[in-house]
């Protein structure tokens, strides 16, 4: 048990930590709790009017706010779940020996080293469907039967979206993993070898059970990412409804409508949204696997 000094000593030493915290994140989001119960625009030109708890009422009833929602929680269900499965295979197939690992590695990672703004910027040109270079080649080799506007057509734009983020994002996942991995000590699987078991008895029973801490720290990033996911979606679709995330509504209603007001609201909401699924994670995987 600690003393009560070794207590009072690790509160002087988290504390300047913990202040910091407070004036970085704590003041800021202390504002947007504020501006969220008052009709105001960004700009002032009307004094703020309180108005309680009718930005969050009029959030509920909000049509283009459900959609939003719709398409930031298939978004984040599809990409999550497949940079998921691919970075675990890929963490399983760099983890173990091979000639040219170490450059395998490396090349692995070069799509999320690029900047989002620019991968999304790069996509976007390639599958243009006049230039892009898939439509291009999609054609010549037999592929597609005639150039396709994956960006146009109200079916094709979010799943090339979601390919164009898991891409991008699915290195990470393979970093995480793989870091857990490295950690699973290799007298496990030479005994389980000894006992007769299988490459696949051995991944259900050794590696997926030691693997589920690194697992669960991976799918809580990645999965509050791509619920406040932004710059992908606004670079390559602007602020079609068809796309639209509830960061770029409420970009757009911060900025385009210069509404103070609802604005924070959404912030809110989405503050919300994310927190809702942590604890999701947090009671479905257990407190245990992140210990």
């Amino acid at each position: 048990m600690l003393t009560l000094r070794q207590v009072r000593l690790a509160w002087l030493l988290v504390l300047p930590t913990l202040l910091a915290v407070v004036l970085v994140a704590g003041y800021p989001l202390a504002q947007v709790f504020y501006w969220s119960l008052f009709k105001a625009d960004i700009a002032f030109v009307e004094p703020p009017e309180f108005v309680g708890l009718e930005n969050y009422l009029f959030l509920l009833k909000d049509p283009d706010f459900r959609q939003a929602l719709w398409n930031t929680l298939k978004f984040t269900l599809i990409s999550v779940s497949l940079e998921t499965v691919l970075g675990l295979a890929i963490a399983l197939i760099v983890h173990s020996s091979f000639r040219g690992r170490g450059l395998v590695r490396t090349a692995i990672l070069i799509p999320w080293a690029i900047p989002t703004v620019v991968s999304a910027k790069m996509w976007q040109w390639m599958l243009h469907d006049v230039y892009g270079v898939i439509n291009v080649l999609g054609v010549k080799l037999g592929i597609l039967s005639q150039k396709v506007a994956f960006l146009a057509r109200p079916e094709l734009i979010l799943p090339a979206i979601i390919a164009v983020d898991v891409w991008k994002t699915t290195p990470f996942m393979a970093l995480l993993l793989l870091a857990g991995l490295q950690l699973i000590p290799e007298e496990l699987y030479e005994a389980a070898s000894i006992d007769g078991a299988s490459r696949w008895q051995q991944f259900w029973s050794i590696t997926l059970p030691l693997l589920t801490p690194a697992l669960v720290v991976a799918l809580i990033f990645r999965t509050l990412d791509a619920l406040r996911v932004f710059d992908v979606i606004f670079v390559m679709s602007g602020v079609n409804p068809t796309t639209r995330t509830l960061a770029v509504y409420n970009r757009q209603t911060l900025i385009d409508f210069q509404d103070l007001g609802y604005g924070s609201a959404l912030s809110v909401a989405i503050l919300v949204i994310i927190f809702v699924f942590v604890v999701l994670y947090m009671r479905t995987l257990g407190r245990e696997a992140l210990k």
